[in-house]
């Protein structure tokens, strides 16, 4: 069997501010093969978009300490490699979208700037030979009239066509491996549909490998192959997508389910919600994080934190009730 595209064992992440040190990763590890999409999902603050940064370590020294036994992205160990191996990884190997694409491009340089520096300093393109990638990129992801979008600025497009941009710069040195960091948070629903289409089709043509960062189930639903669930910190759970929506065996993630609107229900009323909050990473519970907001808890639960066990074929969970035997008994 071929070893994974990204692999990351034990990572763990702390914050320090001036009000003490917060354990935002707390031990996560998963893997994404080739061309395979992973959706990580969770609550605001639950440790995913800082488990997504810290792959190619993008969270800045200043504030954060990212440890681990290994980040491995093909033959090469991120935690461990110098500014040089960095910088081949980042935009050659791995491509990275943020949330908000007006603090990630530059507000005063024009798009063809910024599409054609990647290419040229990682495929070492002539600045003709980048130019004309970056009009068939803008192309490809959905811009029209690329020849005069190729000379504007960020701020002359449209939110979603930023988006798109952000996309486009990012795919500029044909990544491996793309991560998103919720990129489509501040768009209406309609672009967004229109963006994980995108994605879905780019990934398809380009045979890339995708992790997706959001706390919206919904939609992944559609793009990712696989799920991983975190909250304080930690994976709760992990499966197929298929399996996640059809038989979750967290209550965590029976909760999200929950709370997703759905066409189908006829029943009136507000949403679903999960009642209380997460726990503060300063001072993270010595049990299972979610005790406190668990219908399922035990005694147990307050003081030992369930391990992260198999459940089924590719599913683990970290629960120490069998909720499935728990609902058909009451």
């Amino acid at each position: 069997m071929s070893q994974p595209l990204l692999q990351i064992d034990d990572l763990h992440v702390r914050f320090h501010t001036s009000a003490g040190s917060a354990h935002a990763v707390r031990g996560v590890s998963f893997s994404v093969d080739e061309g395979e999409a992973v959706g990580i999902v969770g609550e605001s603050g639950c440790g995913k978009s800082a488990t997504l940064l810290s792959i190619p370590r993008l969270l800045p020294t200043s504030i954060a300490t990212v440890e681990g036994t290994r980040v491995r992205f093909g033959e090469t160990d991120l935690l461990t490699a110098d500014a040089r191996a960095l910088r081949a990884v980042r935009g050659a190997g791995i491509g990275v979208i943020f949330q908000d694409p007006l603090s990630s491009l530059n507000p005063v340089l024009r798009m063809e700037r910024q599409l054609t520096e990647g290419p040229r300093q990682h495929a070492g393109l002539s600045k003709r030979q980048a130019r004309e990638r970056a009009l068939s990129l803008l192309r490809e992801v959905g811009i029209p009239d690329a020849e005069r979008r190729l000379r504007q600025y960020p701020n002359e497009y449209s939110g979603g066509m930023r988006q798109r941009a952000m996309f486009a710069t990012a795919l500029s040195s044909e990544p491996r491996l793309l991560l998103a960091d919720e990129p489509t948070t501040a768009l209406d629903v309609t672009v967004q549909a229109q963006i994980v289409d995108l994605v879905r089709r780019l990934r398809t043509e380009r045979g890339m490998s995708v992790v997706w960062v959001t706390h919206d189930l919904g939609l992944v639903a559609g793009l990712a192959d696989r799920i991983i669930v975190m909250y304080a910190g930690l994976i709760v759970e992990q499966a197929s997508a298929r399996t996640i929506f059809s038989s979750s065996r967290h209550p965590y993630t029976r909760a999200l389910l929950s709370s997703v609107p759905r066409v189908d229900r006829r029943a009136a009323g507000d949403l679903p919600t999960i009642l209380g909050s997460p726990p503060s990473l300063a001072d993270p519970p010595s049990g299972c994080a979610f005790a406190s907001r668990c219908a399922y808890r035990m005694d147990q639960c307050e003081v030992e934190r369930p391990p992260l066990e198999p459940v089924g074929d590719g599913h683990v969970a970290a629960c120490f009730v069998d909720i499935r035997v728990t609902e058909v008994s009451s």
